[in-house]
């Protein structure tokens, strides 16, 4: 029996008709596991870059941000039209003001066709969504939410700092907007079995996550994750065993389902293990090798 997937790109080919690339840009943001509302340290994942290694730094002006990352693109690919990915850390953890006055110039951009913004389910009270939406009907918006795991032990070991039902709540208030959503989720993080990553998955796809993006857990120079493998409190998963519970959680998902991404990139400046994951492009084929032996089928 086959199983079918949209790739991000036949996806976004298939919304817009022509090809698009991601510019990621920097609003200036922080988040509340940092600033102190819920913590100073951040998710022990998490780099000082904020899961934005990639993007864009810092230089306030986001046209010029825009044109500074369409520059760095034209070296390798001649795109025409783009995203505006704000991604760094919490892109909602502001008032709402300061939020449309970062997004409305991104999105008014003539060459940008839609706006994404990764973000926590517990930064989007309901003035955000409102504002979501009036963004939706500019141009599609794409929003971006980090829960990496369902189980509570986990999410307390790793410091996410809200609850299950914070995250299904978020995703009820955005379908109602008609924006795409993705979901974060990590493979291989501290205690957890193939069997509690499948349920993850499972859990993503019934409360109707469009589309997710599937990320090996990373260990990250200067991390306090970094600090617990470095002391043998964990262990990162082997080639082997990444490849059988990213296919297991790829079945998991319901037929359709968006894979915005089945691996992640890592700095290889900062990565401390896996280090096996640095072959990004030998990993990938045998990802696909794997799909193909499983009939899984990307559209």
């Amino acid at each position: 029996m086959n199983h079918f997937y949209k790739t991000a790109n036949s996806y976004f080919k298939e919304r817009f008709g022509f090809k698009v690339y991601k510019l990621a840009l920097d609003g200036g943001m922080t988040c509340p596991n940092r600033d102190g509302t819920l913590g100073t340290r951040g998710c022990i994942f998490c780099s000082g870059g904020g899961s934005g290694d990639f993007a864009q730094k810092q230089c306030g002006d986001i046209k010029l941000q825009l044109e500074q990352a369409k520059a760095r693109l034209s070296g390798k690919n001649h795109g025409e039209h783009f995203i505006a990915y704000f991604q760094s850390f919490t892109n909602t953890y502001a008032d709402v003001d300061t939020l449309r006055n970062l997004f409305l110039p991104a999105i008014s951009e003539p060459s940008v066709v839609g706006l994404s913004v990764a973000t926590r389910p517990d930064c989007l009270p309901q003035n955000v969504i409102e504002l979501i939406n009036e963004l939706n009907q500019i141009k599609p918006v794409f929003i971006e939410l980090g829960l990496q795991t369902i189980h509570e032990k986990t999410a307390q070991f790793i410091r996410r700092g809200y609850e299950l039902k914070t995250y299904d709540e978020a995703v009820s208030s955005l379908q109602k907007t008609g924006v795409h959503i993705i979901t974060h989720m990590i493979l291989g993080l501290p205690g957890e079995t193939k069997e509690m990553m499948m349920q993850t998955a499972k859990h993503i796809g019934n409360v109707g996550s469009h589309g997710i993006k599937l990320q090996l857990l990373h260990v990250l120079k200067g991390t306090d994750l970094a600090t617990f493998y470095e002391g043998g409190i964990f262990k990162t998963l082997s080639e082997t065993e990444y490849i059988d519970a990213l296919c297991e959680c790829v079945l998991s998902l319901p037929n359709g389902t968006v894979l915005h991404r089945i691996t992640g990139d890592a700095p290889k400046s900062l990565l401390v293990a896996p280090m096996w994951s640095a072959d990004k492009k030998r990993i990938l084929q045998k990802i696909k090798d794997e799909f193909s032996h499983r009939n899984i089928i990307l559209t």
